[in-house]
């Protein structure tokens, strides 16, 4: 294949910051973005800017007094688009980003840091109430309405006397009508458990043997398709979510990559075969999903259980020295995304091409 007739992630834009960047999303039906972090003095910061005429403009700069860790505009309506954030203090606050000064909506969601934060039927995707996850290093996870002050509407932690894990990542599946929805954590010792909030129990549990950094379905608002789940060591895991067979489980396939770390993974909007994977070495991957021929067979005792495909690399690119922590697709353009990385760079970044596949 020719190598122009690939795929080409180009770097547009570069932008360097004087503060710890952990989290960055594309403001919905806009050309603007926020990103969240920690300044060396120890408060946060939340800042807009908006990419025009191939430049970033600074739009709003502004100070919380905690360091912001994670945010998203999911559970939010694309008129109001509000962003639920979560600090390092275990506060979960709503922000209306046209006057930020006081958050809408704000609880004492953990006693430690919210490491990672999701939404669901807001910007008019998925079924049933708005609702937001948090994961946090005190090891629980809970689910929260913004319409209902102070308590969550669910809690999911380990019981009485046993090891409380750091949740490393949350995320919102399942949510195809009013009543289904699942949530998927991964914690540092290698758990991803999926919980299902209409019965509120575990519907499957697994171990990856290492730390998972990332989760993500392919789509939160259709019958459960895809996860993908990122750990420490270089490999990813893709599970085929359409069959559950009693005793094996989901369908997956185990791919190494980046060889580091791999920090996260993010589909695109537009395709949900398409994902990125983004290392600690700097590196980007992008990757496409292959169904099999059959998605389910029946095993020897007549029970169906899953058939996973392949993925094929389509490009990787070396972004940045230093792992890349963020990286947000647009939703309202194919092939533009931007990311944030420890070298306290901010990258706007055009993937060419996309729509032949």
């Amino acid at each position: 294949m020719d190598k122009l007739s690939k795929p080409q992630i180009i770097c547009h834009i570069e932008k360097s910051v004087d503060y710890s960047l952990f989290d960055v999303k594309w403001i919905p039906c806009s050309a603007k973005f926020v990103v969240m972090g920690a300044r060396p003095r120890g408060t946060g910061i939340i800042q807009i800017y908006e990419v025009s005429s191939g430049e970033l403009k600074l739009i709003k700069d502004i100070e919380r007094s905690n360091q912001m860790k994670c945010g998203t505009f999911k559970a939010s309506s694309l008129r109001d688009r509000h962003l639920a954030t979560g600090d390092f203090k275990g506060k979960l606050n709503i922000y209306n980003l046209e006057d930020p000064s006081i958050p809408v909506y704000s609880v004492d969601a953990h006693k430690q840091i919210i490491n990672a934060i999701d939404g669901v039927a807001g910007v008019n995707v998925g079924c049933g109430a708005p609702e937001i996850v948090t994961g946090s290093r005190d090891g629980s996870v809970k689910v929260w309405d913004p319409r209902q002050k102070d308590r969550p509407v669910a809690i999911m932690k380990a019981k009485e006397g046993e090891n409380q894990r750091d949740c490393w990542s949350v995320a919102f599946g399942n949510s195809y009508n009013s009543e289904e929805r699942v949530v998927a954590a991964g914690y540092d010792n290698g758990d991803v458990k999926m919980f299902d909030l209409k019965t509120m129990s575990v519907r499957w549990e697994s171990n990856l043997k290492n730390g998972v950094c990332s989760l993500e379905f392919d789509r939160s608002d259709i019958l459960m398709n895809k996860l993908v789940a990122t750990t420490l060591e270089s490999k990813f895991y893709l599970f085929d979510l359409r069959t559950q067979h009693p005793k094996k489980g989901f369908a997956y396939l185990v791919e190494k990559a980046h060889k580091s770390t791999i920090w996260l993974v993010r589909h695109l909007p537009q395709n949900r075969e398409l994902f990125a994977t983004c290392g600690g070495s700097g590196t980007f991957c992008l990757w496409k999903y292959n169904y099999p021929e059959k998605r389910k067979t029946t095993d020897a005792d007549g029970i169906e259980q899953g058939v996973v495909g392949n993925v094929d690399l389509v490009q990787n690119y070396t972004l940045s020295s230093q792992p890349i922590n963020s990286l947000d697709w647009c939703p309202d353009k194919q092939g533009l995304g931007v990311c944030t990385s420890f070298d306290q760079c901010l990258r706007v970044i055009i993937t060419t091409k996309l729509n032949t596949y």
